[in-house]
């Protein structure tokens, strides 16, 4: 019991400092939490029925979700995915154990914007199956469904625009991420689809403004016009002429057709 009221203390130690922005005190918080935690026999996958199971079970899901939303804060894309497999049992598994966390739509979108944004659409599917179907109408599950539809659509301006509604800033680093990724497929198609393209229409389509414009191609090594005003990715080719039509093989094509057709009629 004495542990788990100094972990109660300390959990309330991480939370100001999560909410401060201290990120070392927040890590080394976490860091003694784990630990701490680890001594639960209330949690999976032993869950043994002691008389603390409930408050116990609570507090290591109150510490992997903070350990969860502090990766993604420091970019830990690794980590963030470590900390949310060892939270997932406690919104499945430990379901009607305990009662449900507020920040479970927040960490369950959380995940399933990570895996979109490293293309991981199998396990984004996966994922989505293991939602209850009225969790699907929460915003920030629904925000995740509608990039997915977007992606497979091909409609980036709608991706680019969902940039500005993020359901809380928590996303912004995986946003940031996928519109990058975005930004660098629809470069990757004027490359092959142009052979120039004005720079305005190039920043249009790349929702960039100049500056960006400039760091993007400078990235990618395009070239620009002589006048500057439009980026060029190869020659043009020269409109045919006459003696680019190969008209002696062509006669000799017709001849052999009719004469084929003389002896078969």
């Amino acid at each position: 019991m004495a542990d788990l009221a100094s972990a109660k203390k300390t959990l309330d130690g991480l939370v100001k400092a999560y909410a401060a922005g201290d990120a070392t005190k927040t890590a080394s918080l976490l860091g003694t939490l784990k630990v701490a935690i680890t001594a639960f026999p209330a949690l999976p996958p032993l869950f043994e029925q002691t008389p603390t199971a409930v408050e116990e079970l609570m507090l290591a899901r109150d510490v992997l979700e903070h350990a969860t939303l502090f990766a993604v804060s420091q970019q830990d894309d690794a980590a963030a995915e470590r900390n949310f497999n060892q939270l997932r049992p406690y919104y499945s598994d430990c379901a009607g154990m305990i009662p449900p966390s507020p920040r479970q739509a927040l960490l369950t979108g959380l995940n399933l914007l990570r895996l979109l944004v490293q293309n991981r659409i199998a396990e984004f599917h996966t994922e989505l199956e293991l939602i209850p179907n009225e969790a699907h109408d929460d915003r920030h599950v629904a925000f995740c469904l509608d990039l997915e539809s977007s992606l497979m659509e091909g409609a980036y301006n709608k991706i680019f625009a969902a940039s500005g509604s993020i359901p809380t800033p928590d996303y912004a680093h995986f946003m940031t991420m996928l519109n990058a990724t975005v930004r660098d497929e629809i470069a990757a198609c004027v490359e092959r689809g142009y052979t120039r393209l004005g720079v305005k229409d190039a920043a249009r389509l790349l929702d960039v403004d100049a500056g960006g414009m400039d760091a993007l191609a400078a990235e990618r090594g395009w070239a620009r016009s002589t006048d500057g005003g439009a980026f060029v990715f190869r020659e043009e080719a020269a409109p045919p002429s006459a003696k680019d039509i190969p008209s002696m093989r062509l006669i000799n094509q017709t001849l052999l057709y009719a004469k084929e057709l003389e002896r078969i009629v």
